[in-house]
């Protein structure tokens, strides 16, 4: 369908103070499907400094209403989004997997991770948020209490675009401060849809706010902007400093959650056909366009050839093309910028003398031609020191590292600027009990993939992977919160 010939392409809004409105400018820009790029999914607006100044202001201005509520009251509207977001699962799902690229089961999965995100937050505000401490003074009563840090400015990726705002907004929101969502200009007709069914669950006007534009204008801005008091960010490590520089000029408190270079660790005694498929769903799944996604495969000599000749049995069956096509195992790149760097990391490995096993190149198939679809790729004969051995790809791209000894597997496992998440398979407890100890990574997963992050359990990377604090479960209450020590005296 070319984009000249197709009609009835939706227009969306921004939502700001409670109603959805174009951006000031009436600029506006296409969403493009990145399996068919002349299908528009919608245009967006492309906001400027006039509506982030609106955006903040409303979100100011309702924070105190908003923080004066109970928790109690709060978590119902958290459940009430919740049950809009499951209504319009399908609807959510389709849409993504049209904006983003993934398979439709993944979308819909994703999906569902979103209203069960919800639910959990919902009853975090029936929860403690302080204790009681024992002072030196025998007639004094003191306490520690946590209070909204005020507006909290949401930077959101494409590549989880129901997941990630949701998890950085429901906590946000019980804990009572109010939200503007920046989300991803290739994702935002998703996000415009999870907003919606906040709206349909009735929070009060200006609580929750989203804002399309350009990262550089509307990012960038919430992370300078006086009255935005915490930013939470999920993105590249370039843009991530950035924001987190803007915001530690100003003193307000950031969180980012950025890149990774995850390994996976293949013992001599691992469950090879266990270990291939690990390696290929969260190294090939999702176009391996996730932070957690293992990119370093490194396997112990005595296995490597047998587990390499599984491994490429198995890639060798996997179906590239429409996310919306039932057989499809592999979706696009999300966008013509990540299809052209995933190339550009395939020619340097080339170049850098790994040996090329499986992959390399975009699709033939001529119903694959107007889309950003690369096959998925296995390099042989990678050297810790290569590029794609240290660089972040963010594509279906695996590098396979032969070791002598689980001691060097954790030791390269380990020489990389990132630390996200890593895993190994072995049955050996000494093995085990190594990887667990001296991994350098915020996430470690024994006989399970790279790419798994369970909403209850505290996420986030060591090093260049994030700011060191954590998102999801009751951890998050660490960054959305600050603590307040109270002293009574008669």
């Amino acid at each position: 369908m070319g984009a000249m010939t197709q009609t009835n392409v939706p227009t969306y809004f921004n939502f700001i103070n409670g109603e959805w409105t174009p951006a000031r400018s009436g600029e506006t820009v296409k969403s493009i499907n990145p399996a068919n790029r002349n299908e528009i999914v919608g245009y967006v607006p492309s906001s400027g400094p006039e509506d982030l100044n609106l955006a903040v202001a409303s979100a100011k201005s309702a924070q105190p209403g908003w923080r004066s509520l109970t928790g109690a009251v709060r978590g119902e509207l958290l459940f009430k989004a919740a049950d809009a977001l499951e209504r319009r699962l399908d609807e959510v799902a389709e849409t993504m997997t049209r904006e983003m690229g993934k398979t439709l089961g993944e979308a819909k999965g994703e999906t569902a991770r979103g209203i069960a995100i919800l639910r959990y937050y919902a009853g975090e505000g029936m929860r403690k948020i302080g204790d009681v401490i024992p002072s030196t003074d025998s007639e004094a009563l003191m306490y520690s209490t946590r209070v909204p840090l005020g507006v909290v400015g949401v930077i959101a990726p494409w590549n989880f675009p129901v997941a990630i705002p949701v998890w950085k907004m429901a906590p946000a929101l019980i804990y009572g401060n109010t939200v503007v969502l920046k989300p991803a200009n290739e994702t935002t007709v998703t996000a415009v849809k999870v907003m919606q069914c906040l709206a349909e669950a009735g929070f009060p006007a200006g609580v929750v706010n989203l804002l399309s534009g350009k990262g550089s204008v509307i990012g960038q801005g919430l992370a300078e902007h006086p009255d935005v008091n915490g930013i939470t960010f999920t993105g590249s490590n370039s843009v991530g400093k950035r924001v987190g520089h803007a915001a530690l000029e100003r003193g307000a408190k950031y969180q980012l959650e950025m890149g990774g270079k995850n390994p996976i660790i293949i013992a001599n005694d691992a469950d090879l056909d266990l270990a291939v498929e690990a390696t290929i769903s969260g190294g090939i799944r999702s176009t391996g366009q996730k932070c957690t996604a293992t990119s370093r495969v490194i396997i112990m000599r005595e296995v490597y050839d047998a587990f390499k000749e599984k491994l490429l049995d198995r890639i060798g069956q996997l179906k590239v093309g429409s996310g919306l096509d039932a057989q499809t195992w592999l979706g696009p790149c999300a966008n013509e910028n990540q299809l052209r760097t995933v190339l550009d990391y395939i020619r340097i490995g080339k170049e850098e003398g790994a040996a090329l096993l499986i992959g390399g190149e975009q699709p033939e198939e001529a119903e694959l031609a107007d889309g950003f679809f690369v096959k998925p790729t296995v390099f042989d004969q990678v050297t810790p020191d290569m590029a794609i051995a240290r660089e972040e790809i963010f594509g279906p791209v695996l590098a396979l590292i032969a070791v002598d000894s689980i001691e060097e597997a954790i030791r390269i496992a380990n020489d990389s600027d990132f630390g996200l998440s890593a895993s190994i398979f072995s049955q050996n407890i000494g093995n085990i009990l190594s990887f667990v100890r001296d991994m350098e990574a915020g996430l470690v997963r024994v006989n399970s993939e790279t790419a798994g992050v369970e909403l209850q359990a505290p996420f986030g990377g060591m090093k260049q992977s994030s700011s060191h604090s954590r998102e999801q479960g009751q951890a998050a209450i660490e960054f959305f919160t600050s603590i307040k020590t109270v002293f009574i005296k008669p």
